[in-house]
């Protein structure tokens, strides 16, 4: 089955690097970014192209969620399938003649990270039994675990993703800038970080939740806030907010 990966960012790579390493073969990863995909020709051994896009049976189409529809429109070959590998877009939105289908791995992808391709959930949405058969068979590959999922589910496990992921990132990011501003070692939080991540493997999220919001804390609440300003301090109060009502206090 001839394959081609279009893109050349963070899912593109591992995408790529995930079928390499399963020995499932890339007939071409084809983008616009001739840097970008001769680093990842290089690295994996598989042909690129900036102009040249070549007949594929499957074209996994890895690029930003606004450059879907305009990319799905330069593969012109009928008799072939195209999936998309976004959280939150359907399979309508590619815009050609042939079969569609999502294909997406639920996973922050970045290409300085090295990942265990085994343990990252692909959800996939197809037309038809055979599609769903032939893209099952390639994700198994890679995955343990494949799941078939509508667009209105895929929605929401990529909205949860957001949260518990890109929001989460996000406040490691603050957090840096208050110990950076103190001189202190992000490297002391480390830890903290991870036993709490370790920690929602045994414990439910919600009764997992310590810190003086869950407390009550007043006093030390607004000893926080006066220590804050700005952004920082937009978020610190709303946080506690959402704390303090999930638990109603």
């Amino acid at each position: 089955m001839q394959i081609v990966i279009i893109g050349s960012g963070n899912v593109a790579y591992h995408l790529s690097k995930a079928f390499v390493q399963n020995n499932i073969p890339l007939a071409q990863i084809f983008g616009r970014n001739e840097k970008e995909l001769h680093k990842i020709s290089e690295e994996l051994n598989i042909p690129f192209s900036t102009n040249n896009l070549v007949e594929s049976d499957l074209y996994i189409i890895c690029v930003s969620d606004n450059s879907v529809e305009n990319v799905s429109k330069i593969i012109t070959k009928k008799d072939c399938l195209v999936a998309h590998t976004s959280g939150s877009l359907p399979k309508e939105i590619l815009q050609g003649d042939y079969r569609k289908a999502s294909f997406y791995p639920l996973q922050t992808f970045s290409k300085s990270k090295e990942l265990d391709y085994s343990k990252i959930p692909f959800f996939i949405e197809t037309e038809n039994e055979g599609d769903k058969k032939t893209l099952f068979e390639i994700a198994s590959k890679v995955s343990q675990n494949v799941i078939e999922s509508s667009h209105e589910k895929r929605k929401y496990i990529h909205l949860t993703a957001v949260f518990a992921c890109n929001f989460v990132n996000h406040l490691f990011s603050r957090a840096k800038e208050i110990s950076d501003s103190q001189e202190i070692p992000f490297d002391y939080f480390l830890p903290l970080i991870y036993e709490t991540v370790q920690k929602i493997h045994e414990i439910e999220p919600k009764s997992a939740q310590t810190g003086p919001a869950v407390r009550n804390d007043k006093r030390i609440l607004e000893l926080h806030e006066q220590l804050l300003k700005d952004e920082s301090l937009e978020i610190y109060k709303t946080m506690n907010h959402s704390i303090q009502k999930m638990y109603e206090l």
